[in-house]
């Protein structure tokens, strides 16, 4: 074999193991997350919110949450919590799905962190 076609056929099979990675995880969710920490009486919580679910919210902050929730006395959200990443690196990523209730949560308030945020999971099924 020549040197150029040794080229294309490297070529080739990297393509190839390129369109088989987007091909094989396109249940990456693409939104990007806000986290807000909710404080109860009994404890505090970190949630994760997409800009989809935020985009139905009177505003897209935590007063806007609260609101939400104060209004409708419910909401389904995402608990995150800190994890080591396959690299070894922190990251804040989602653990479970939650409820929470108007009546436990006393306050709403933006939640910072120098982690990494990983996306909310494609719950549609696709």
């Amino acid at each position: 074999m020549s040197v150029r076609s040794n080229r294309l056929l490297l070529g080739l099979a990297l393509a190839g193991l390129i369109l088989e990675s987007v091909v094989s995880h396109p249940a990456l969710a693409t939104s990007k997350v806000s986290l807000f920490k909710v404080i109860t009486a009994k404890d505090e919580i970190v949630i994760g919110l997409d800009d989809d679910q935020l985009s139905t919210f009177e505003a897209k902050n935590a007063g806007g949450v609260a609101k939400h929730l104060a209004n409708k006395g419910t909401l389904t959200a995402w608990q995150y919590g800190v994890r080591k990443a396959e690299a070894g690196a922190l990251e804040q990523a989602p653990l479970r799905q939650i409820g929470l209730l108007s009546n436990e949560a006393l306050r709403v308030e933006p939640y910072t962190t120098p982690l990494k945020i990983v996306p909310l999971p494609d719950m549609t099924g696709q």
